[in-house]
């Protein structure tokens, strides 16, 4: 990069660096790479367009240029990712929280909400809680909710132990290592999860972004990407309570899979919704008991 430069100038070079290196998103990505680097709002980008930067500034913009045309994702790289109404810290053990999820926790939110309304106590477990965003989503919308946070890897759950301190709902927030809802005992009033659906032989075939950075683990459903359900499906029947909430993601066109699996064990789909291109990416079950 030039010895003298200004931001608006070091902007432009990276929409076209990144443009050059095939990045889906060059103007935002530089955008966020931007302001990030030189503690900038959007807003403030235009305004401090003819500022002029030190070579270590620009060393620093630099290293997270590259970083970026390597195929690095812009939140892996700035190290957090807004998601719903916070922004949550990400670890090599955690899968970057996505704007597909949002529209499990606002299914879930509604259904919540019309059975307990904002401030009544109720429990519910988040099974695979990487960063904490469901969860910590969820106790941020129902002040008297309480939540066991369930994850396999030891790092996601001091990372997402770290997002619900910065969220201030920690007192509220119980971290368990375990395997799915393997012993776990309820009755818990809701279960939610975005678990990993998948197939194990199309893992690599995914975009580098996602392949190469975020957990296999937490991508793999197993050889028809159903793994993760059949295990939730086993422990839910007996984790949650009468009339409880099951609230899922599922990938593209596993609906009618998934809703075998949860009926065979008594559960009854309720309803789903549907992610912001169209995709029917969550669905709602209620154990029904006789």
């Amino acid at each position: 990069m030039p010895e003298a430069t200004t931001i608006g100038s070091l902007n432009r070079l990276a929409r076209q660096r990144l443009a050059a290196a095939g990045v889906d998103s060059p103007a935002l990505d530089a955008r966020l790479l931007i302001c990030a680097s030189f503690d900038l709002t959007a807003a403030q980008l235009h305004l401090n367009a003819e500022r002029r930067v030190t070579p270590e500034e620009a060393a620093r913009f630099e290293d997270f240029l590259a970083r970026r045309a390597a195929g690095e994702p812009v939140f892996r790289i700035l190290g957090a990712r807004p998601f719903w109404n916070h922004v949550f810290a990400l670890s090599p053990d955690t899968l970057e929280p996505r704007p597909d999820t949002e529209a499990l926790v606002d299914l879930a939110v509604r259904v919540l909400d019309a059975r307990f309304g904002r401030q009544a106590p109720f429990r519910f477990v988040d099974v695979g809680t990487g960063t904490g965003a469901i969860a910590i989503s969820l106790l941020a919308e129902f002040a008297q909710a309480q939540c066991l946070a369930i994850d396999i890897a030891p790092g996601a759950l001091d990372m997402a132990v770290q997002n619900a301190r910065a969220a201030g709902v920690a007192e509220r927030f119980a971290a368990l290592q375990a395997d799915y809802l393997a012993g776990v005992t309820g009755p818990y009033d809701a279960i939610l999860s975005n678990p990993p659906y998948i197939a194990s032989a199309t893992v690599d075939a995914l975009d580098r972004d996602v392949r190469d950075h975020d957990p296999r683990r937490a991508l793999d459903g197993g050889p028809d990407g159903l793994d993760a359900y059949r295990a939730i499906a086993a422990g839910a029947a007996t984790c949650l309570a009468a009339d409880g909430d099951l609230f899922l993601e599922i990938g593209q066109g596993q609906g009618p899979e998934v809703v075998s699996l949860m009926q065979a064990q008594g559960l009854i789909q309720s309803g789903s919704a549907d992610d912001l291109s169209g995709t029917e990416r969550a669905l709602w079950f209620r154990r029904r008991t006789a």
